[in-house]
């Protein structure tokens, strides 16, 4: 096999070293770094299928997890070539969570990655978050960006309950409010009041320039 199928395997296998070991050979090989980003993910998609079917379970999910973080650490230095441009002047400070009830990381750590890389500042809050916790976190970081991910239809109503917070508390102004994951849709988007939707971690990057004008 080469390189990106053995990280594939590695990561779904849950091979923390593996995971390493053939993120480094992809990119001594001459593979793009999102390229082999993005053969994990579907190592991790295809996993989260089979977990929803029940034919794999939570611990071999956590452990895929934790090897594609390791792949992507080192492939994490490649990604910055494909961030376009520098870093904004002004500091861009946003957090990040997967709404509540959704387990599911791997998109929204591949898009908080993405943003640290691109000079932003962030704040990872994790999965399965609580929306008044989100929106205390962004309070006391000084977010100018909240980022919502969901991967389950049944959770993208947290994501609309995260923007009904922050109406209630008159704070909506506040935020630009980014949403994504595989539910999430641009109609979704607009229909719930978010400020963008972005079908991956590259295309995140460009959004958040974009709503912040940079």
């Amino acid at each position: 096999m080469s390189a990106i199928d053995d990280l594939k395997k590695a990561v779904i296998d849950g091979d923390d070293d593996g995971a390493r070991e053939y993120a480094a050979a992809c990119i001594a090989a001459g593979v793009p770094a999102m390229d082999a980003v993005n053969v994990m993910g579907d190592a991790l998609r295809e996993l989260g299928v089979q977990f929803q079917n029940m034919e794999v379970f939570l611990p071999e999910v956590l452990l895929a997890t934790d090897a594609f973080k390791a792949g992507l650490a080192v492939l994490e230095p490649e990604l910055m070539k494909a961030v376009d441009g520098a870093a904004p002047a002004k500091k861009i400070k946003a957090v990040i969570a997967t709404v509540k009830g959704d387990v599911h990381a791997v998109g929204k750590d591949m898009v908080a990655t993405m943003w640290t890389v691109a000079g932003f500042d962030v704040k990872n809050l994790g999965a399965d978050v609580d929306s008044e916790y989100i929106v205390k976190a962004a309070e006391e970081f000084g977010a100018d960006i909240i980022g919502l991910s969901a991967l389950m239809s049944t959770t993208i109503p947290h994501q609309k309950e995260v923007i009904d917070f922050l109406e209630a508390k008159g704070l909506r102004s506040k935020y630009k409010v980014l949403v994504g994951g595989g539910s999430t849709t641009p109609q979704w988007a607009e229909q719930i009041g978010s400020d963008g939707f972005s079908k991956d971690a590259v295309e995140a990057v460009e959004l958040a320039k974009k709503v912040m004008g940079v």
